[in-house]
């Protein structure tokens, strides 16, 4: 009876994933891909410089993705799916979290749909990352892609009214580039120290925020970041509401990129203007495309209340500076 029971307490110790495991392309690790790392039930998998084409869907609370290369270049997780090759924006991510808790530092996702396929306007829209988590965290990563590349939205939402469930998310020193609406989505998301830049196209709109409803704990906040632009970008724009409370603001950032003087293009619902009941401010712009005489400016203490620890802090104080 001893030895059956031992022999159950052994099976079942194997059975335990690893607490973290190592993805390594050329077959030096546990796993050449990190999709079957994420199979294995692990939670902290370290990525070793390589390319991985695959497609992720995390669902799970806590997984932690490491890059483990000198640069966030070194590590480059990628897709090609678009709208019109997945049947739809949303379903073309490369990567989708909706596991709480996720982490993710060193490393690159990208959807390299308009690089593969330059002659495909229609249906281009392609998304590097879509994240629906709460308490999520990136740490120098890139987010790589052309149209909506990051989809930074919340849980989910009933209807457009409400009620919709939030979703907090904090970058780091993170870069992200893109041309058409390009972050976007309704999530409570912090961009702390962020590149964020403008590829070549016609018109650009760097945010595209779609806050449903007034009271909806949703909008985006840029800090100490920095935008930037690639010659052929030719109309930049702050962003546009996707829906009619988006919410953006910009706090001491650097705009070397020429913005339009408005800032903020219209984008009009159901035959309504929705620039009136959205909320778009800076505090502090500076730089060449910094026009505090044509867009709305804050004061020192309205500034306050998107400051990191009041805007992602939540009834449970969540405090993203001490997640590593």
């Amino acid at each position: 009876m001893r030895a059956g029971i031992l022999v159950l307490f052994a099976a079942a110790a194997f059975a335990q994933p690893k607490p973290a495991v190592v993805v390594a392309a050329d077959s030096s690790g546990d796993f050449t891909t990190v999709g079957a790392a994420l199979s294995s039930g692990a939670k902290v998998i370290r990525i070793k410089p390589g390319t991985y084409r695959e497609v992720l869907d995390i669902s799970r609370a806590g997984i932690q993705l490491r890059g483990t290369g000198a640069r966030p270049q070194d590590v480059v997780l990628t897709y090609d799916n678009s709208a019109g090759t997945a049947g739809g924006t949303t379903k073309s991510a490369s990567v989708t979290v909706s596991g709480d808790d996720f982490y993710a530092e060193n490393l690159t996702i990208e959807n390299s749909f308009s690089r593969t396929h330059p002659l495909t306007p229609e249906g281009s829209q392609a998304v590097a990352l879509k994240i629906t988590g709460d308490r999520a965290v990136f740490r120098k990563v890139r987010f790589l892609g052309f149209q909506d590349t990051l989809y930074a939205n919340s849980k989910h939402c009933e209807t457009d009214k409400g009620p919709c469930e939030p979703a907090r998310q904090y970058f780091s020193e993170c870069y992200i580039e893109g041309h058409v609406d390009f972050i976007f989505g309704d999530a409570l998301a912090f961009f702390d120290r962020c590149e964020i830049h403008a590829l070549a196209h016609s018109s650009i709109m760097l945010t595209a925020q779609s806050r449903h409803y007034a009271e909806e704990k949703s909008g985006y906040v840029f800090d100490h970041c920095s935008i930037t632009a690639e010659k052929g970008a030719d109309r930049v724009y702050l962003g546009r509401p996707w829906r009619a409370y988006s919410t953006v603001v910009f706090l001491n950032t650097d705009m070397p990129a020429q913005i339009m003087a408005e800032g903020w293009r219209e984008w009009e619902h159901d035959g309504k203007p929705s620039l009136p009941t959205s909320f778009y401010a800076e505090y502090r712009s500076q730089g060449p495309g910094a026009r505090p005489d044509s867009r709305k400016q804050l004061t020192a203490a309205e500034a306050a209340r998107f400051a990191l620890p009041t805007f992602l802090a939540g009834d449970d104080h969540w405090d993203p500076t001490k997640v590593h």
